[in-house]
């Protein structure tokens, strides 16, 4: 996996760009604990068993849907109902491959293969805002989707072994880990006024799509339908 930084000075070893964005990574490190431990307990009692749960995690890295789909088997919905409705929630991901394909030009296809498949809203984030500052390349990329990728399968892994005493995980509010790690990484990115104009478009119409259409249709409608309006606005 090889590509080259933005600015013109010596190249520094590829460990040292490694570790750097593992530093980026680790508040995202941080909240994946507590939400995975929250997937892991609801996992185990539905009758996963911890190397299950655990696999989920490791081999798929997406905590909405992994989520969503661990409620509708809860629910009895059939097996293609959960295929489909986790596919429909996660095809942002689709806009943030786009996004991120003209960044990694020049990596090989298996270092795009696993920087797409450790592409999350969080790690999204931190590697557009470093591309922005002109520091991001295939390695620091990497050494963030490393370190959020260990933070979702320890906490899965946590959450699954503990179980047992845990009980009910909102209890200790974890579900509000993931809106704090998005507030900020919203206030480390918002640069400018028309940033801050498009969060609250974007909130607004979070809320309207919410209350409008069903779930998961309006996870995807409205962060569209900002991403077009603002791109027409400030174009």
């Amino acid at each position: 996996m090889s590509s080259t930084p933005s600015k013109q000075e010596p190249c520094p070893p590829r460990r040292v760009r490694f570790a750097r964005g593992v530093a980026l990574g680790l508040p995202i490190f941080l909240g994946y604990l507590p939400v995975g431990a929250a997937f892991g307990v609801v996992a185990r009692g539905l009758g996963f068993s911890v190397v299950q749960a655990a696999a989920c995690s490791a081999t798929a890295l997406a905590g909405a849907g992994q989520l969503i789909a661990l409620t509708l088997i809860e629910s009895g919905a059939a097996v293609l109902a959960v295929v489909v409705t986790t596919a429909v929630v996660n095809l942002r991901y689709v806009l943030f491959g786009a996004a991120m394909s003209a960044h990694v030009t020049g990596v090989p296809l298996p270092g795009q293969a696993f920087l797409a498949f450790t592409l999350t809203d969080e790690t999204f984030a931190v590697n557009i805002d470093d591309h922005r500052r002109g520091l991001a390349d295939a390695w620091s990329m990497a050494g963030v989707g490393v370190i959020a990728w260990t933070g979702w399968v320890l906490g899965t892994t946590a959450g699954a072994l503990a179980a047992g005493w845990i009980g009910d995980p909102t209890r200790y509010g974890v579900q509000f880990a993931m809106p704090a790690m998005f507030t900020a990484l919203l206030v480390a990115q918002a640069e400018d006024r028309r940033h801050v104009a498009t969060a609250v478009l974007a909130a607004t119409l979070a809320v309207a799509c919410m209350l409008l259409l069903p779930d998961p249709w309006y996870l995807i409608a409205a962060p569209m339908l900002a991403a077009t309006i603002a791109t027409v606005m400030h174009r």
